[in-house]
């Protein structure tokens, strides 16, 4: 209770430390008048004063109120906006690395911009996150009309880039990208193999636009980069057509947790049948043999009972398409993992492409936490505000809007069934369009937005669909949802990237209706024209209302329906929202579905008939604090299984980039070699034992096949009878070092550094690509150790520091073994093979979700993970013309010069040619 009143007198936390930025931003607004003075050339010069204060030692904070005083002029110039004090504010937040929960309307986009500048002035880049690529674009252009004016460089990285295209724009001063694609950048670079070829640099400074939606929602996704495996499409063929003839009484699902198994009778079942088909091996469905068998049988049977075709996918094209649960949108080259994808496919009878094996993986939580400082932005933080402190350290503020909010929230309204729902919904709809109110529905999915449409059509209600289907005219559509009486069936508004204005959008108006219209006084008229009736329609929406926001139903997270909530009211703007529910929605259904709440309703409400009270609505709303507790902690749940592998890849990563840089790298593998040695004496000879307990006849196989040497290791225990395990290590050593010496010299200096460079990247990405694949398989059976009392995150780790080790025992033995038996000489070698593309996938291991992008290989440089010996042709001028012009790419630039003078191609014709 004391809380209460002090907060009435005081006012909340976050209030107070808004209020502290007011000193700030008046300080910020203390030098308008000199900014606005200001020549354009001047305003742009700046940048350069500023970069010189911050040389001579001046701190980033202390040029906060002239620096944002620069942008808002800047903006002014170039984008006729100007930025509100509460966007000041906005910037001040998102430049002290903390989240700013701006409602919808409020301008995020415009606030980023004077974080970004500021902190771009010591040119170590910063990262503007979105979450499309549209997004990306769009921002980068609009936006960047304010950093070019004041001197500043903006890349953009989206997808089909080239390697030089994403270097530049990693190297730009501010570069905007989706999520997708900086983590996707930031595990191609570290497969790569030398550091010309990487794209990105070191962190710097992020904005995370839509920062719930990045941070949260897709967070329990890891991104994975694969390579293919083998076609097993048959398999895939002939256990759907036996999970097809299940019944559901074979099967229990769960769809709160979206599991499903086999019952008893389901197993003795489905054994028959497996048996019939030749798929099983014995008559036992879980012996070790077909733990493959099982695997499939498990991904068909929740692709059939567990997906829903034009809910969770579409088939277009003949491809199965997965539909984003959160946006509704089509994600074109996504695919679910594990096998799941594959079974969807075989289920839909379309080609079945083959699954991949993990090359590369990082989840977005280790991905974003490497940046020293990380800010967000999005309209709904608050509800999320302790899982962004407790995973990144990130405090969420809460800015004041410009005006004060008019929207009228009122309450939800339950019906008995859908059908009751759909028909109620309908006739309120054809109400408020009828007299001019513009009218957003959101639905959950593709199949709840075309019936609740078929309603509206026996309704006679004209109206636009906006979902997956038809997301290439989105940006049309929301546009212009605001206008008068236009009715939009949304599948959801989270992340479109464009504000509904009452009336209509003005740049979409003229953009569609005078895109072909040449410059000059008449399109300059028609402009006017479109600008007067777009004015004069909003005042007639403001009459009617403004924008009536419906919900078809409430989603499993309060930050959806506070999105969708929050497209009404923006800027001031009348406003109307109301959620209509009923015991058949998913989240009444799933998670209340025997409660007292929901036997009350069954029990007392008719057809047709409908309730609604505030206390249904705070039972729904805890109904949803229960679910987004329990994503979250799933979410926390994949971070702390990932910050074990997230160690192990530092250590990875880290140590590749140390290769990649050395000058020579002969104490590495030499260490390497003595490592080995050790190990293979120690496994022979034991310690405290006899040499006459020792196996020798095993350590000289294991000594001929790791080091390449035929060492005479009887004899010299024979010759010396109180001889040492330390004894036999330095002279097996010594012979090993001697025969690697003799390969040395038989090349110059830099060509053998590289050999040493190339065998010691592939061993490292080979070993750890088969790491990743043991620590994804010991990651999904660990939690059977809860069964012995033990706790599976710890025994997770113990176990993954066993692996890690004994993998970095095989790299040392890999290196070493293939350095002794590789032959080098010179010779024309055969053209590399083609290599299979690698597949960038967003994975779920709850849900299975998916991120796929092919990526071309050639960019990697040269990823096999079998060392080609290196071949340099030794050809004359009489083999390759006597110009030497025609000479380049045909000689290697190690080779002696063709010329016949002794030097080497690379610094005799080589150096003219330009192949140097």
């Amino acid at each position: 209770m004391l809380g209460a009143i002090a907060k009435t007198l005081f006012g909340s936390s976050n209030d107070r430390y808004v209020r502290s930025l007011h000193s700030t931003v008046a300080k910020i607004n203390g030098f308008e008048n000199t900014i606005s003075a200001m020549t354009d050339d001047e305003l742009a010069g700046q940048t350069a004063k500023f970069r010189e204060r911050l040389a001579n030692g001046e701190k980033l904070d202390a040029l906060i109120p002239e620096a944002f005083a620069t942008v808002r002029e800047a903006a002014k110039r170039t984008l006729g906006q100007r930025h509100y004090d509460v966007q000041m504010i906005g910037g001040i937040v998102l430049h002290r690395g903390e989240i700013a929960e701006m409602r919808t309307g409020e301008g995020k986009t415009l606030v980023a911009t004077l974080a970004c500048y500021l902190n771009a002035l010591p040119g170590e880049g910063v990262h503007v996150v979105t979450v499309n690529d549209y997004l990306a674009r769009r921002d980068a252009e609009w936006m960047g009309q304010v950093y070019k004016f004041l001197g500043l460089t903006v890349g953009v990285i989206v997808p089909n880039l080239s390697d030089q295209e994403r270097r530049d724009a990693y190297h730009s001063d501010i570069t905007y990208g989706t999520n997708n694609e900086f983590g996707f950048d930031y595990l191609r670079d570290n497969m790569k193999y030398d550091r010309a070829s990487m794209v990105q640099r070191a962190f710097n400074f992020a904005i995370v636009d839509e920062v719930d939606s990045i941070l949260i929602d897709e967070a329990r996704t890891p991104l994975i980069i694969s390579g293919p495996t083998d076609d097993k499409s048959e398999l895939y063929m002939r256990v759907d057509a036996i999970v097809k003839q299940f019944v559901p009484e074979d099967y229990e699902k769960d769809e709160k947790q979206r599991t499903i198994i086999l019952t008893e009778d389901g197993t003795e079942r489905a054994e028959r049948m497996l048996e019939d088909a030749g798929v099983l091996v014995g008559a036992n469905l879980y012996d070790f043999e077909n733990t493959q068998v099982v695997h499939h049988l498990n991904q068909a049977l929740r692709a059939n009972v567990m997906f829903k075709r034009d809910t969770d996918y579409i088939v277009k094209d003949g491809k199965v398409i997965i539909i984003d649960e959160f946006t509704g949108r089509m994600m074109d080259g996504r695919r679910w993992s594990d096998g799941l994808h594959q079974a969807v496919e075989a289920k839909e009878g379309v080609e079945i492409e083959p699954e991949n094996q993990t090359m590369a993986s990082i989840t977005f939580q280790n991905y974003f936490r490497m940046y020293p400082k990380l800010s967000g932005m999005t309209g709904t933080a608050a509800t999320e505000a302790a899982e962004f402190y407790d995973i990144y350290k990130m405090n969420v503020v809460t800015i004041p809007t410009n005006l004060p909010v008019k929207r009228v929230d009122e309450e939800d309204e339950f019906y008995k069934d859908t059908q009751d729902k759909f028909a109620a919904i309908a006739k309120k709809i054809k109400e408020h369009s009828l007299k001019g109110q513009p009218v957003l529905v959101g639905t959950v999915s593709i199949e709840k937005s075309e019936l609740l449409s078929e309603f509206l059509r026996k309704e006679g209600v004209k109206h636009e669909v906006l979902n997956a289907r038809f997301h290439e005219q989105e940006a049309h559509i929301v546009a212009q949802a605001g206008r008068l009486g236009v009715v939009t069936v949304s599948t959801n508004m989270a992340g479109r990237g464009t504000d509904i204005q009452l009336g209509g959008n003005v740049e979409f108006r003229i953009g569609d209706e005078l895109g072909d219209m040449e410059p000059g006084p008449a399109r300059d008229a028609a402009i006017e024209k479109i600008k007067a009736e777009v004015a004069a329609e909003k005042e007639q929406v403001i009459a009617a209302g403004g924008l009536f926001v419906l919900g078809t139903e409430r989603h499993e997270s309060r930050r959806i329906d506070n999105q969708l909530r929050g497209r009404s009211g923006r800027q001031g703007d009348p406003g109307l929202s109301r959620f209509y529910l009923s015991l058949d929605d998913d989240l009444l259904r799933i998670f209340g579905s025997n409660t007292l709440f929901a036997r009350m309703m069954r029990s007392n409400i008719g057809d047709g008939e409908a309730i609604g009270s505030k206390w249904l609505t705070k039972a729904i709303e805890t109904a949803q604090k229960k679910v987004e507790a329990r994503n979250y902690d799933i979410r926390k749940q994949v971070v702390e299984y990932d910050d074990v592998m997230n160690d192990q890849r530092k250590v990875i990563y880290e140590q590749r980039a140390d290769i990649m840089d050395a000058n020579t790298v002969g104490d590495v593998v030499a260490d390497m070699r003595a490592e080995t040695v050790n190990a293979l004496v120690g496994e022979a000879c034991p310690p405290n034992s006899y040499p006459e307990q020792w196996d020798v006849e095993t350590l000289h196989a294991n000594v001929l096949e790791a080091l390449g040497i035929d060492a005479p290791i009887a004899e010299w225990i024979k010759a010396e009878e109180a001889i040492e395990p330390e004894t036999l290590e330095e002279r097996l050593n010594e012979a090993a070092t001697a025969l690697i010496e003799d390969k040395a010299n038989e090349l110059d200096a830099e060509t053998w550094t590289q050999i040493e460079k190339s065998i010691l990247l592939q061993n490292l990405d080979t070993h750890w690509k088969d790491h990743l694949a043991m620590l994804d398989a010991l990651r999904q059976v660990i939690h059977l150790r809860a069964y012995a009392q033990k706790t599976p995150l710890n025994e997770y780790k113990h176990e993954a520091f066993a692996l890690f080790e004994r993998m970095l025992s095989q790299i040392r033995e890999g290196v070493t073994k293939t350095l002794a038996h590789a032959q080098f000489r010179y010779q024309p070698g055969p053209e590399l093979p083609e290599l299979p593309d690698f597949l960038t996938t967003h994975i779920d291991p709850f849900t299975g979700d998916d991120d796929t992008r092919d990526w071309d290989l050639s960019s990697l440089g040269n990823p096999s993970t079998q060392f080609a010996p290196l071949q340099v042709p030794e050809l004359g001028a009489a083999d390759l013309g006597m110009d030497p012009a025609e000479w380049e790419g045909k000689v290697s630039r190690n080779a002696t010069c063709p010329c016949g003078s002794g030097r080497k191609y690379k610094h005799c014709h080589g150096a003219l040619t330009g192949a140097e």
